[in-house]
């Protein structure tokens, strides 16, 4: 199995890019219509697996894996990048038709705790035992999601970070990408996997509870509710499907699919209040698009509002209106439109106002919208659009259908990370930031009017604010990405995913910007490369979290490091990028440092590592600090 692995592991650039123009000529199946997996292979996977070269595996090494271990492969593996184009029962059906059934071999017994019980996830402790402890729940450690830690719950200060040591590291079985944000309450780590896989861990040892499998990859935070019979956590995966799971024993007690749209995933963090689970959903209907036949594109971002005691639909709101024809591609096929500003990241609560505000991304096809590219504000309880405030206009941008329009497409701006809600005295502020560079204060008492903005980089498709700042009140902190790739690639044998040429130099950056009127108040300079190397890049692309006199900010040369909040001098560096001796038994190693930030919780930091989604550097590890 291994030497399989191995193999499909080391497929190359070349076996790529022919899988990847051939899946540009395959017209994608109707949502929900029967898919024949043998047919699928002949279109997608026969030309290279067929004749396999030196670096290909054959089709009889691929039978001999599960069809769990290749529907994987397409989703979060190696082949992750050919994949983008196909529909989900595309992958299903070839997965089906190569793979052995079964599932593959779940965590040894020697991973899990001895005592596999979670006390405090049921109904029976009073709410001051049951909540006793540090937490961090869903995307933020409050609905303002300002990644924010307090003193009393980081159990960690200023002066004593620099002594920050590895206690633990637990190794996600089988996966190339360490993406899911971990959520801490009361001494229990919850967290997914790309893989699919939710696990329930000892926070301070990193054994095991249990383990559920998703229908596909866990991106986002898990969000914690408690109903009648106990604490549950809430999360969703990236097929669109959205679950509620029993604390203790991860038992399934409802799921729902949010959009019936195929290409829906869910990316942001479920946001739970007074019982009501708000969800945001994306798509990856842009990447569908490049595909010449694909009928782009009739997704819609949209918030749903769940009730979490039985998983009732209480309210949706779209984004954008429905889609209809608007005209052809150049081959013919038909165009649609209006489309697109999917919701990435977690909504915002403000209670004092009853709404909810989330950031949206760009349009994929004409027309566009003024809810694209925009902070939107709803009404908590009926979801109704209350205001919107639109940053960048006539933002459309969707592969290979933009360069066929007439229309001006781009520049692809998205809003990715969530909107922070700071209170400065009197003041309510809302902080956004976009990919274009540009951070904004917003006025909640004004309908999102625009009090400041500051350019903390240059932006670009991949630049600017990735996936979230942090506040502590007085400050926002900003870190963008802005990262370069070069021409050609790096190395005699660049792997299937990560490893690309990026410039060792340019890219990243850590800005302090005063929360009431947006002056600077400091900047700190990205670190280069040392030495260059395939994958790596200073581009500090990953999510902030700041706690008292700190914020730490990960970058895809793999170090996570810690800066002063009062002038950003560097008080703590560790790299990640290396192999790790894991409490599971499993193989692991750190890569780039993307997508969540730390979490911090009773003195203890944990963080992932492990992101070569755009050329990052691959991995599979969780990593937890703490001081001796």
């Amino acid at each position: 199995m291994r030497a399989v692995l191995g193999l499909v592991a080391a497929l190359g650039i070349s076996a790529l890019g022919a899988v990847w123009a051939h899946a540009q000529r395959v017209t994608p199946p109707a949502a929900g219509s029967g898919v024949s997996g043998e047919s699928t292979y002949q279109e997608f996977c026969a030309s290279c697996h067929d004749h396999p070269g030196p670096r290909v595996p054959p089709r009889a090494a691929l039978k001999q894996l599960s069809a769990t271990r290749i529907l994987h492969t397409l989703d979060f593996g190696v082949m992750m990048n050919v994949a983008y184009p196909m529909q989900r029962s595309q992958r299903e059906a070839v997965a089906k038709f190569l793979g052995r059934p079964g599932e593959d071999a779940g965590p040894p017994d020697a991973a899990f705790c001895s005592n596999r019980e979670i006390a405090w996830t049921k109904n029976l402790l009073p709410d001051t035992a049951a909540d006793s402890g540090g937490s961090w729940t869903g995307w933020s450690p409050t609905d303002a999601n300002l990644r924010f830690q307090t003193a009393e719950h980081a159990g960690l200060t200023a002066e004593s970070v620099s002594k920050l040591k590895l206690k633990w590291a637990y190794g996600l079985a089988g996966d190339i990408t360490a993406f899911a944000a971990p959520t801490v309450r009361n001494g229990t780590l919850f967290m997914g996997s790309a893989g699919g896989v939710v696990q329930a861990i000892n926070a301070k040892t990193g054994c095991l509870y249990w383990t559920f499998q998703a229908n596909g990859p866990v991106r986002a935070a898990t969000s914690i509710a408690r109903t009648t019979a106990g604490y549950s956590i809430l999360f969703g995966d990236l097929t669109g499907w959205f679950y509620l799971l029993d604390a203790s024993t991860g038992k399934l007690l409802w799921k729902r699919r949010v959009d019936a749209h195929e290409a829906t995933r869910l990316t942001g963090s479920a946001t739970v209040k007074d019982g009501i689970a708000f969800v945001p959903a994306a798509s990856w209907e842009e990447t569908r698009s490049g595909n010449p036949k694909y009928p782009c594109c009739t997704f819609r971002g949209s918030i749903s509002a769940f009730r979490v005691s039985d998983g009732a639909l209480l309210w949706k709101t779209y984004m954008v209106g429905p889609s209809h024809k608007t005209g052809k591609r150049h081959n013919g096929e038909p165009l649609y439109g209006p489309s697109g500003a999917g919701i990435w990241a977690a909504p915002t609560i403000d209670a004092k106002r009853g709404l909810l505000y989330v950031a949206t991304g760009d349009n994929f096809t004409q027309p566009p919208t003024d809810t694209s590219d925009a902070v939107v504000a709803l009404r908590m309880k009926t979801g109704e659009i209350v205001w919107k405030q639109q940053t960048t206009h006539g933002d459309v941008s969707s592969g290979g259908v933009c360069e066929e329009e007439k229309d001006p497409c781009g520049p692809d701006l998205d809003y990715g990370a969530s909107a922070m809600l700071v209170h400065v005295g009197e003041h309510d502020v809302i902080v956004a930031g976009q990919k274009s560079g540009l951070v904004y204060g917003l006025d909640a008492a004004d309908s999102g009017k625009i009090l400041w903005q500051g350019r903390a980089g240059k932006g670009g498709l991949t630049g600017g604010v990735q996936w979230g700042m942090a506040s502590d009140g007085a400050n926002a902190y900003v870190a963008v990405s802005d990262v370069l790739k070069l021409e050609g690639e790096v190395g005699e044998d660049p792997p299937m995913v990560g490893g690309a040429n990026f410039d060792p130099a340019a890219g990243g950056g850590l800005t302090a910007y005063r929360v009431l009127d947006g002056e600077k108040m400091w900047f700190a300079k990205s670190t280069p490369c040392a030495p260059p190397r395939p994958g790596c890049s200073p581009a500090q692309s990953g999510a902030l979290t700041a706690i008292p006199g700190v914020v730490f900010s990960g970058s895809l040369d793999g170090h996570l490091r810690a800066f002063s909040t009062r002038d950003g001098a560097l008080l703590w560096d560790f790299d990640t990028e290396r192999e790790f001796s894991t409490v599971n038994g499993v193989a692991a190693k750190g890569g780039s440092l993307d997508g969540a930030g730390p979490v911090i919780v009773d003195g203890i930091l944990y963080v992932n590592s492990g992101y070569p989604r755009f050329g990052g550097a691959p991995g599979n590890v969780l990593l937890a600090f703490g001081l001796d």
